[in-house]
């Protein structure tokens, strides 16, 4: 987030977090719903989340399937082809959405709290998943447009350093998959192998149900019915997520045109339940992640002028997502501005933060924090993380306090335990 969202946070008070009442259970059909009441707007918010239906689950040489299907949901049903449906949506003032990532595909709604309005959502939503239309032209249409973003997506170095920083890290690992989609792969793609997705990895029992909104839990019991009849009690297909093998690091050095080159430097290190998770999000706001607060932008952008901006990243998933760094520079630069680079994150690891970063990276952290879920659909994303990441209900109360309860200590220890910088694969797209 940016400084002055940062500082406006620090206005709200931390009672914010403990005021989010978070009902979790599972119904007879063993799905997991998770419920927060709000009554101040007739409004409902609810997501669907299916574990395991992601990217991760992309079958071998055909790349994309589990993101056509979970797009392909809302496009239209058996009894409405896409037109219609969007308009039947319009129609109640609901908005019908599908989305996925690397390890789950999700549909949901946001409608009214009026019972027949919802009833009609949650019915059009219900059709989505239990009766979507793939139809053919629609299929055409986002396989063509999947196709003509990957053409483009090529063409740039921020696109091509990421591709092959993901291969370096992942090469054999699901986590991967998205750098090895190319346009025969895309077109190798047909409706049947969607179908097929959709039938085996569409189930009530990974199914997970976030609502947030104007309903009470006979309500939302009632409404999560509703959604989810007829579909398979069970999904057929299962992806357990493999252990990430530690690969020794590489440098790829890629010609580029221009005068810039993109540079970015990673590994895998980090899951979501991770011992490490505090001390390494605090370290990583103080080395990289804090904008103009950090180490990283204080040296190349600030000392040296070598870039307007590099920045920092942690992405935990179930198994060791990546520890990334990233800037662009002159081509020029390159060589002086990989070795600060290097020594500012081997200072930062032999040493450890100041008592006053580690005191400012509490304050952004945890006075942002609220920012976080400050609307309907952003507390129902982190529903959604909790329940398919098996997160505690006091989540949005515990993340605060473990970050301010860090000392220097623990955040140095945790990154001397798990970083060193020999761990890093460099790539640089726009080498000369």
């Amino acid at each position: 987030m940016k400084p002055t969202l940062f500082a406006l946070a620090l206005l709200l008070p931390l009672s914010v977090q403990a005021a989010t009442d978070i009902q979790r259970w599972r119904n007879r059909d063993g799905t997991q719903i998770l419920l927060v009441e709000r009554h101040e707007n007739p409004i409902i918010d609810l997501e669907v989340s299916f574990k395991g239906a992601g990217s991760v689950a992309n079958p071998d040489g055909k790349s994309q399937v589990a993101e056509f299907t979970a797009a392909l949901l809302t496009d239209g049903t058996q009894e409405l082809d896409e037109e219609a449906f969007n308009a039947e949506a319009d129609n109640i003032g609901a908005h019908i959405s599908s989305d996925s990532n690397a390890e789950s595909a999700s549909a949901g709604f946001r409608s009214l709290s009026k019972a027949d309005i919802r009833d009609k959502a949650a019915n059009l939503l219900n059709h989505s998943l239990t009766r979507p239309r793939f139809d053919e032209a629609v299929f055409r249409r986002r396989q063509i447009q999947s196709i003509t973003g990957l053409q483009q997506q090529e063409t740039t170095p921020d696109y091509t350093a990421t591709r092959e920083l993901t291969k370096l890290i992942y090469p054999n690992h699901p986590y991967g998959s998205g750098a090895n989609v190319t346009v025969d792969s895309l077109k190798r793609v047909s409706l049947d192998d969607i179908r097929a997705f959709h039938r085996t990895h569409y189930g009530k029992d990974n199914a997970i149900v976030a609502i947030v909104g104007d309903l009470n839990r006979k309500q939302a019991e009632q409404l999560v019915e509703r959604v989810l009849k007829d579909l398979p009690a069970k999904a057929t297909a299962t992806h357990a997520i493999p252990p990430v093998p530690k690969q020794t690091a590489q440098r790829r050095d890629i010609p580029f045109a221009g005068t810039q080159a993109q540079i970015l430097l990673g590994t895998s290190l980090f899951k979501r339940h991770d011992p490490d998770y505090y001390a390494l999000v605090a370290g990583n706001y103080i080395l990289g992640g804090g904008g103009f607060d950090s180490r990283l932008m204080k040296v190349l952008r600030d000392q040296h002028g070598y870039t307007y901006g590099v920045y920092s990243s942690l992405a935990p998933a179930t198994e060791e997502g990546t520890f990334a760094v990233s800037y662009s520079t002159q081509k020029k630069n390159t060589k002086a501005s990989l070795a600060d680079t290097q020594a500012v994150i081997e200072q930062f690891i032999a040493e450890g933060p100041t008592e006053a970063e580690l005191k400012q990276a509490k304050a952004n952290i945890v006075g942002g924090f609220p920012l976080r879920y400050d609307s309907n659909d952003k507390l129902l994303n982190y529903l959604s993380l909790i329940g398919l990441y098996d997160l505690p209900n006091d989540y949005l109360e515990v993340y605060p306090k473990a970050i301010n309860s860090l000392t220097v200590e623990q955040v140095r220890d945790a990154w001397q335990r798990r970083v060193k910088f020999k761990d890093l694969n460099t790539v640089v797209v726009g080498a000369e």
